[in-house]
């Protein structure tokens, strides 16, 4: 191959690679397969390898740098990289608007905020989790890019940007709205037929006309946020894992871990993305919108879920829209950023500290917060165990007021050494009850209050005691350091059983609340659940807000629930250590409640997944006199116990375990765990490190997160439905 054929098939190589890095990154299509374009890369450098002297900047091979930086250069912005003031709710937005009508001094609404002007309205887009980034372009070629850092100052990381495919090498204006001498239609940028419908096509044309000519004369800046999607970030903590090295806590860490590295070469493995979301350059933009298109037709990705919206009232529901969309997005987002649409109007607006004052990050309420212990008191649960509650100065904490978190036991307590008084960091994700998860102690002031688990009950005043000792002190369990009371007759114990009875997971016993619950008992009227099945109409028809017809519905409501399999019969007594999968384990091995009641320690202990501590559990229960009677009294008054018999089909799940998390469309959750059970895996409540696969629905709960962490494998609902069909 001569000179001259290399330099005319490098032309060639490269606008074909180019037009390919566009389809894809900005408008989404693929018209070749990656193999494909990876043998056009490959030959592109083959060839530049042979005449390295036809090298450019701009040439795809040079996206993976070379030897490693020895430190980063520092860059002066020459327009501040500004911060966002912050909003967590509807009427903060709403606050928000009414200071930027205060500050215009004008009476108008929603969108009229500077007149009612073609361009009034707001532009919504998606707040990438991710680390913002200034990027700049000479004559249409990539000159540097340059990280936020202090908003005025921030550092050099060309070399790792250049790894980024989504990011282009040099700005698409040579032939207007082209792809590399390809033409492409603006009528199918919904970007471009959004900004027609308000500015009118002639207007927008030459607006973009004018961006082209400027980019190929001068500099030009975009600015936008790199970010890793999940896969690319669940793929790399699994790497780390097997490397023995610490992963990162989110993608967000990630990708800005990813960015500071000296070595390019680790950047371009890291598969970072891109999203535009502004034009720094002035065009003639009278439009935030128009920054958007403007960087798309230069060959930038720009997130398709960003949206003009007229009022304010649009703003909050395409808040409510993404964040529905949230756990279903390919990245992390941790709320929505809202523009003053109109260029003119937002600078005149202008910036209050740090902040420009015509735009807010509207974000999705946080799963931390701060805010202070108030008191602790101890709670008796069903099998006896004493639980301190925090009781909080009530905080928003993911989407709900947060007023109570549990302490588990003294161990927990004394881990985080909380005090009454104490400013505290409460975590809640998803479905898990709040947790406080860090203490502040250098907010102390020298008045808070050092607690004590008691030594007595404090509901009926026995004794209480801890059996660490006899359990082992190598334990880690939660319930093993839990301090019982010794009473079984306690009050909060009874009760607590009887809420458990009647929940959904047991006996199922619709209209029986636990201030029912709390009723009956208090009244006489029964004393354990045994009593609920010979209650009549009469026995209820005298309490307060009971009437004839909801006194006949809660009686006709036990009565269907009579007969119940044996393993939730079994799960319904509150055995302590015995949940939902125990409860089947021991169902599915000896079929009838006979069977287990004439069951030795050792015969318990032998069946798979049943330690020696839940045996013991077991085999207490129904040794004691009480309990026996109790059973007795179940039969007596008509409870029906159904034989169980396992309804294992085959072994395609054999030593697998599944968790279930977030809202099933194809099945419901019982018969989700049917199947797995049938094909003979094995359901779990938490995810751990023997957990094989986590199910995850629409809006998961912390199951998906902890899940992600431990490199468990993470299935949707359709994968799962493929796998037992």
């Amino acid at each position: 191959m001569t000179k001259t054929q290399a330099k005319e098939r490098i032309a060639k190589l490269r606008q074909e690679i180019d037009r390919h890095r566009y389809l894809y990154h900005v408008l989404d299509r693929i018209e070749i397969s990656d193999a494909a374009l990876d043998s056009l890369k490959h030959e592109l450098d083959q060839i530049e390898r042979q005449f390295p002297d036809l090298v450019t900047p701009d040439s795809p091979t040079q996206r993976v740098g070379g030897e490693p930086l020895p430190a980063f250069k520092k860059v002066q912005h020459r327009v501040p990289m500004l911060s966002l003031t912050d909003a967590f709710s509807n009427e903060e937005v709403q606050e928000w608007e009414e200071r930027l009508r205060r500050f215009l001094k004008t009476t108008e609404v929603g969108p009229r905020l500077g007149g009612p002007t073609s361009t009034d309205g707001y532009y919504a887009e998606i707040k990438m989790d991710g680390l913002a980034l200034s990027i700049v372009y000479e004559k249409g070629l990539f000159h540097y890019a340059a990280t936020r850092g202090d908003g005025r100052i921030g550092e050099d990381v060309s070399a790792n940007i250049k790894t980024i495919e989504s990011i282009p090498l040099h700005l698409n204006y040579r032939d207007r709205i082209s792809v590399n001498s390809q033409r492409y239609d603006l009528e199918h940028m919904p970007e471009y037929r959004d900004c027609v419908s308000r500015r009118g096509k002639r207007a927008v044309d030459k607006l973009l006309e004018q961006a082209f000519v400027a980019a190929s004369r001068g500099r030009i800046e975009v600015r936008g946020e790199v970010f890793m999607t999940t896969k690319v970030f669940d793929a790399l903590n699994r790497e780390q894992e097997k490397k023995g090295e610490e992963k990162f806590a989110n993608p967000r860490n990630a990708a800005a871990g990813s960015i500071r590295q000296l070595d390019s070469r680790i950047v371009a493995a890291r598969k970072l993305d891109f999203f535009a979301y502004d034009c720094v350059t002035d065009f003639g933009q009278t439009e935030h919108a128009e920054s958007h298109l403007i960087a798309k037709v230069f060959g930038f990705k720009v997130n398709p879920h960003n949206r003009f919206c007229l009022t304010l009232h649009d703003v909050l529901t395409y808040h409510a829209e993404i964040g529905k969309l949230r756990p279903k997005l390919p990245y992390w987002t941790d709320g929505i950023v809202v523009n003053v649409n109109d260029v003119a109007l937002f600078k005149k607006l202008g910036v209050a500290g740090k902040a420009p004052r015509a735009a807010i990050a509207f974000k999705y309420p946080a799963e931390e917060a701060t805010t202070v212990v108030l008191d602790i008191q101890v709670q008796v649960g069903r099998t006896g165990a004493l639980t301190p509650v925090a009781h909080l100065k009530p905080v928003l904490v993911a989407g709900s007021t947060v007023s109570r978190a549990t302490l588990h036991n003294e161990d927990e307590i004394r881990r985080l050494d909380v005090r009454i008084g104490d400013t505290v960091i409460v975590q809640k994700a998803g479905d898990v009850i709040p947790d406080i998860v860090r203490v502040l102690p250098n907010l102390r002031t020298g008045k808070e209050k050092i607690f004590h688990m008691p030594t007595h009950c404090p509901i009926c005043g026995s004794k209480v005691e801890n059996p660490r000792l006899s359990l082992g002190s190598q334990t880690k369990s939660r319930e093993s350091v839990a301090t019982y009371c010794t009473n079984p007759k306690c009050f909060a114990q009874t009760l607590e059983r009887i809420i458990h009875f009647v929940s959904r997971k047991a006996f199922n016993i619709d209209g029986l609340g636990e201030k029912i619950v709390e009723r009956l008992l208090q009244e006489g009227i029964i004393s354990d659940a045994a009593d609920l099945f010979v209650l009549t109409k009469s026995n209820l028809e005298p309490l307060e807000r009971f009437a004839e017809k909801s006194a006949q519905n809660l009686v006709d409501a036990i009565a269907q629930s009579h007969t119940q399999p044996l393993h939730r019969f079994l799960y319904a007594l509150g055995i302590r250590h015995v949940g939902e999968e125990t409860a089947l384990d021991l169902a599915n091995h000896f079929g009838t409640i006979e069977k287990i009641q004439g069951a030795s320690l050792q015969t318990i202990e032998a069946i798979h997944e049943v330690g020696p501590v839940i045996a013991k559990s077991i085999y207490e229960w129904f040794f004691d006199k009480e309990n026996q009677r109790l059973l007795e009294k179940f039969l007596k008054n008509g409870v029906i116990i159904e034989s169980q018999k396992s309804k294992v089909k085959s072994q395609k799940f054999l030593k697998k375990v599944f968790v279930l998390t977030g809202s099933l469309s194809l099945m419901s959750r019982d018969q989700a765990k049917e199947k797995i059970r049938a094909l003979g895996g094995d359901v779990s409540e938490s995810v751990s490190k023997k957990t094989s696969y986590v199910v995850v629905g629409t809006e998961p709960g912390s199951k998906a997160e902890k899940a992600k962490k431990l490199g468990v494998v993470i299935l949707t609902e359709k994968e799962f439905f493929a796998m037992i069909t």
